[in-house]
């Protein structure tokens, strides 16, 4: 049996606490053994929840004192990822970048293309890539079922009416790259490309809504995909009746998913891949000329995203997000941006404004 791939994560927020840390400890052949965070309390959480696991108070101390890891997991704020990343990729480090991969696009594509012919993996966090409503629609429209897909339709609203200063993604001033669409937007763009390739035009509206909202809250982005299929997608702080819901619209009916993926909230609980229940999402309605019946659907699966990446450094298998993904869906969230400013269609080039 091979030695287990050493993973440090670099940030022990919501992202490194939540998500990357207990995904990388339920994995087969990965061994958490670091982790960074400047927050007593987090660092004793982490002490607590993975004994042994060494706490350092940032990602240089890191990657000075723990020379032999051979995977570095970016969740710090979106400001430090392509820093971080390049300081470990600089080492022959490979390197899981949160979502978004920067804040925009050139430093996102500078970092690809600058380690692209270096042999070190680089991949980033595109976890609702493995949703369980996600991975049961992408199902439905590779098969054709439904026949000639004209829209799609999907939200991920929530209701926080006051800002929260504590939170950095609420904050601009302080360069975090906060906001709605660096946050959802990143999930909601990317699902749309992978259904339906890079849109041809992009339109938005992007606004602050809540008082003293620093960064945008309430975003609407249109793309229209090339064969004329239309992704509509919302995302907000300020739905009272939203939720999570993606819905396709086509000639020989409609498949909707409504519900949020619980695997966050699971994760949050102390639940781990393989328990009861894990993944298990609300049933989906699909409606034809025959009628309309509710499908179950497919359970998700964040860990598949671990296991890929284990499978790549062990393996030499394809990482399991093309970090190319992650650098388009930031070009059409640029271009978003200039439509809102300018309020007009941005007619794009692969993604590009």
């Amino acid at each position: 049996m091979s030695a287990p791939i050493r993973v440090a994560v670099a940030g022990y927020g919501l992202a490194g606490e939540v998500f990357h840390a207990p995904l990388v400890a339920a994995t087969e052949g990965l061994e958490l053994v670091a982790v960074t965070t400047s927050s007593p309390a987090r660092a004793q959480r982490a002490r607590d929840a993975y004994p042994g696991v060494a706490v350092h108070a940032d990602a240089d101390a890191l990657l000075r004192d723990e020379p032999a890891i051979d995977l570095l997991v970016v969740a710090t704020p979106n400001r430090l990822h392509v820093p971080v990343a390049r300081a470990a990729l600089a080492r022959a480090i490979a390197v899981v970048i949160d979502k978004p991969l920067a804040p925009d696009a050139a430093a996102a594509a500078a970092l690809v293309e600058d380690f692209a012919g270096a042999g070190v993996p680089v991949t980033v966090f595109q976890n609702r890539r493995w949703d369980g409503d996600f991975l049961t629609l992408h199902g439905v429209v590779e098969s054709g079922e439904l026949g000639e897909i004209g829209r799609y339709e999907s939200r991920y609203e929530r209701y926080r009416p006051q800002v929260d200063a504590g939170r950095w993604r609420e904050l601009v001033d302080a360069g975090e790259g906060g906001g709605m669409l660096l946050d959802l937007g990143a999930h909601l763009i990317d699902q749309a490309l992978v259904l339906f390739g890079s849109p041809l035009s992009v339109y938005a509206e992007i606004d602050c809504r809540r008082e003293g909202a620093q960064v945008d809250d309430d975003v609407f982005v249109a793309l229209e995909h090339e064969g004329g299929v239309r992704s509509h997608l919302w995302m907000s702080a300020v739905a009272a009746l939203g939720g999570r819901s993606m819905r396709v619209s086509a000639t020989g009916g409609a498949f909707e998913t409504p519900g949020l993926d619980p695997q966050e909230d699971q994760l949050a609980a102390g639940l781990r891949p393989g328990d009861e229940g894990w993944g298990e999402g609300e049933p989906a309605r699909v409606a034809d000329a025959s009628g309309e019946r509710r499908i179950p659907i497919r359970p998700g699966a964040y860990e598949r995203f671990y296991e890929g990446v284990r499978d790549a450094l062990r393996d030499g298998a394809a990482m399991p997000v093309d970090a190319r993904d992650s650098v388009a869906a930031l070009r059409v969230i640029e271009a978003a941006r200039l439509s809102a400013r300018s309020q007009a269609f941005i007619h794009t080039t692969e993604g590009a404004p």
